[in-house]
């Protein structure tokens, strides 16, 4: 049977030999087809997990990165619109042509050895980016880190941006259960990052038991910063006067860290002034993190889907200054802590437009609005109204938000696809 000469058709084709939406944890498949292709990077790698910021930390290394004139490689996801988006190189999103040629390139030397949806498209696109003439690849994790699809690759530098959380069904249900599988990115004799302020005593165990080099927010560096700028702090390096990161949120401040703590281990193999730092950080864009869109009434994107998240987002709402009203735009997978997510939120939402999601794993709108029911049951003026889709909910909402009002759209990814499409489509 000949391979599909379309990137739809290859991604279809992908999706029907997996349907099923069981994850396949072990590396040892993918290990021999990464053996098979010859897959090795003659770039330095920086390895990206944690339950939170993963990609605001990819976004911000690509940023500082292509500023000081590197070539930079990224794979991030997963993607709002278009897969292309989980394969940068230089910025720019890989080509339909050059991933229908990755994918080839992966299915020739597949033989019998099934792959998952996910391990597929992660070999294929390293495959592509370890051929693209990189000065630096930048990979985040999929899910945890010792069994993801991406842990095949002896990162450089591995970052753990935060521990929560999240994916329990796979990961455990304990911070130091949860710890212990972001830690297995770490490689013996190789720097590894956490930025976590409160790291799991599992990761910094497992750093230890291999002999990886441990650096500790707090502990080997450090920021501090007033309203109008911030310094970061390194084992050997500062740098002062910096600009607060473009995407918004206290939090990013901790993932600007991290980032600024992996070229300090690198400033040997890849240089990067001050200037380009500053520019970098200014610059950095990345759809979906505390997204504030032009216009009125105010429309926020955030992908927030576990605790840990939404309480950075009511945060972030509450930092905002005044709106009248504001309207959430919710939809969830069912095995998300969705009890938590809500009451992290329940603060500043007046009017819940839920939604169902396109996906066999979504909870239904109407078992969120059983949930909203029972943690907003003191709000007088609230609403709960429940959608077919993320399109109709923010239809809804847009149109009984006052200018002074705002929207704040989150939850899955595919919340916040579904109504990136739905504006994408009313703008043409």
């Amino acid at each position: 049977m000949s391979n599909p000469t379309t990137l739809p058709a290859w991604l279809a084709l992908l999706e029907s030999r997996h349907a099923e939406t069981v994850i396949n944890m072990g590396l040892d498949r993918v290990l021999a087809v990464k053996e098979r292709l010859n897959l090795s990077f003659s770039c330095p790698v920086i390895m990206v997990a944690g339950t939170n910021g993963k990609g605001s930390t990819c976004a911000m290394l690509e940023s500082i990165l292509m500023r000081a004139g590197y070539k930079v490689g990224l794979y991030i996801k997963p993607h709002f619109l278009d897969f292309n988006e989980r394969a940068r190189v230089n910025g720019e999103l890989a080509s339909d042509e050059v991933l229908v040629a990755a994918f080839n390139a992966v299915e020739a030397v597949r033989g019998d050895t099934t792959l998952t949806y996910f391990e597929f498209t992660t070999l294929a696109i390293m495959h592509l980016l370890s051929g693209a003439g990189m000065d630096v690849v930048i990979l985040e994790v999929g899910l945890g880190g010792r069994l993801d699809a991406v842990n095949i690759v002896d990162a450089d530098v591995s970052i753990v941006t935060s521990v929560d959380i999240d994916h329990t069904d796979y990961l455990g249900d304990t911070r130091e259960a949860i710890g212990f599988e972001k830690a297995g990115i770490f490689r013996p004799g190789r720097t590894a990052i956490c930025s976590d302020p409160v790291p799991p005593q599992s990761l910094i165990d497992h750093a230890a038991a291999i002999g990886a080099d441990l650096w500790l927010m707090g502990r080997d560096f450090n920021y501090s910063g007033d309203k109008q700028q911030w310094n970061y702090g390194g084992r050997s390096q500062r740098r002062n006067s910096l600009a607060y990161p473009s995407l918004r949120g206290a939090n990013q401040i901790l993932n600007a860290s991290a980032a600024l703590a992996a070229l300090e281990a690198l400033k040997l193999e890849l240089p990067v002034g001050a200037q380009e730092v500053r520019t970098g950080l200014v610059t950095v864009e990345l759809p979906g993190r505390f997204q504030v869109l032009p216009g009125r009434p105010t429309v926020i994107l955030d992908v927030a889907h576990n605790p840990h998240a939404a309480s950075a987002l009511n945060q972030n709402l509450g930092n905002m200054g005044f709106h009248p009203y504001t309207y959430a735009v919710f939809g969830s997978m069912h095995d998300k802590d969705i009890d938590g997510v809500v009451a992290a939120m329940s603060e500043h939402v007046d009017h819940w437009c839920l939604t169902t999601l396109p996906s066999p794993r979504a909870a239904s709108a109407s078992e969120l609005a059983a949930k909203v029911q029972i943690v907003q049951a003191d709000k007088a003026e609230r609403t709960i109204n429940i959608f077919e889709d993320p399109a109709s909910a923010y239809a809804n909402a847009i149109s009984r938000a006052g200018e002074n009002d705002r929207i704040v759209v989150f939850g899955s990814f595919l919340t916040v696809a579904g109504v990136m499409a739905t504006r994408k489509s009313s703008f043409h």
